[in-house]
């Protein structure tokens, strides 16, 4: 299980303050609030944890959750069938592979107290491989280049690395809800290199407040960023420099705008959101006040309404319909749908949107009206 006390500079957390080093020491600031999402990866990461060690041929009892459902149990016996084919891929290589589930690492030799918990490790004559899962569907994670792999790997560097002679590391990250299955690879001497030159140093600041703030992409789960002022700053110097009139802006001006919009709106809708969770406290903001929102009318006791209805001579009062695809697919299992179902669902176009070209997905072609028709001149 997961260690009692949360350590400063968490390897969850090492992205954000690897770039904003004085960030981990303002979040100790603010209370931790669990989320429901949060709520429901830890039950997720709990039935991941039982379904392993029975796999494993381990003592376990099944956890139990609010959150199990169909979409959960097939999920987590996904991620189980994929760690035993490393596994068993692992052991025919060398019969005397480790699996640790849920294993303490410390990484403290290069981060200040720096301690974490790695979902599944596989320790083999030279190798290491580390898997984590990850149940959100909000963010996709990539294993490359990912600082909390890497501190994971580090401390299972500490505790085995000379035992096994650790050359080569592997990581994946094991994300289902967003159908992603990341895999990266790093040699041991390069992962100590870049711990030495780039981590620890990095490491010493964030853990004694040091260092600029620096906002960035990584401000997503800071639990400062509502009220950082740096972040504020630089949003609202966007909003003065850069938002124009439109029919006075370049093209090249509105893709900068373009690209810097995402940001600008959640960080608003954050403010707002702090606000109105303040307000609901007792906070008195000046020249705001707290309403009823909008509402749609809704039947008091259907029941009674059917009777009424029925009485004063309308029948015609129901509406039959097909539950939701999502929720269908749940009900019969991803196997029995797809075989039942499968060549009677289609999936519609979606509402043309504008993205990043860093977006995965394949960009429409859109015809210009100005190349359909050639230009016809006279004689």
């Amino acid at each position: 299980m997961p260690p009692a006390k949360h350590a400063v500079l968490s390897a969850s957390a090492s992205h954000r303050w690897l770039h904003c080093n004085p960030s981990a020491r303002l979040e100790l600031e603010f209370k931790d609030r669990e989320t429901a999402a949060a709520a429901e990866g830890s039950a997720a990461h709990a039935l991941c944890e039982h379904k392993l060690r029975r796999k494993l041929k381990l003592r376990s009892e099944r956890p139990v959750s609010n959150f199990d459902n169909d979409e959960m149990e097939q999920y987590t016996d996904d991620y189980t069938d994929f760690v035993m084919e490393q596994v068993i891929r692992e052991r025919r290589r060398d019969a005397e592979t480790q699996v640790l589930i849920e294993q303490r690492l410390d990484f403290s030799c290069y981060v200040p107290d720096g301690f974490g918990t790695g979902d599944c490790l596989i320790v083999s004559k030279g190798r290491l491989y580390i898997i984590d899962f990850k149940y959100g569907q909000g963010v996709l994670v990539e294993a490359e280049d990912n600082s909390q792999m890497k501190l994971y790997a580090l401390g299972a560097l500490r505790e085995f690395g000379e035992k096994y002679q650790i050359k080569k590391i592997k990581m994946t990250i094991f994300q289902p809800r967003r159908e992603n299955v990341s895999t990266w690879e790093i040699t041991a001497a390069r992962l100590k290199r870049w711990a030495d030159k780039d981590l620890k140093p990095r490491a010493v600041k964030a853990y004694n407040g040091e260092g600029e703030y620096c906002p960035g992409e990584w401000c997503l789960f800071c639990k400062a960023a509502v009220k950082c002022r740096a972040r504020a700053e630089e949003k609202l110097k966007i909003a003065q420099s850069e938002f124009k009139l439109p029919p006075l802006l370049t093209d090249a001006e509105i893709e900068v705008v373009l690209a810097k919009l995402p940001n600008i709106k959640k960080w608003a809708e954050e403010i707002q959101e702090y606000a109105l969770q303040a307000a609901l406290g007792g906070k008195q903001w000046q020249g705001f006040k707290l309403v009823e929102g909008r509402s749609n009318r809704k039947y008091a006791d259907e029941e009674a309404v059917v009777k009424a209805a029925k009485a004063a001579g309308y029948h015609d009062i129901y509406k039959q319909t097909l539950i939701p695809v999502t929720e269908m697919e749940r009900l019969m299992g991803k196997k029995e749908f797809a075989t039942v179902l499968g060549g009677l669902i289609v999936k519609p176009q979606g509402k043309p949107t504008l993205v990043e070209d860093t977006d995965k997905r394949v960009a429409i072609q859109v015809s210009n009206p100005k190349n359909e028709f050639s230009e016809i001149k006279g004689d």
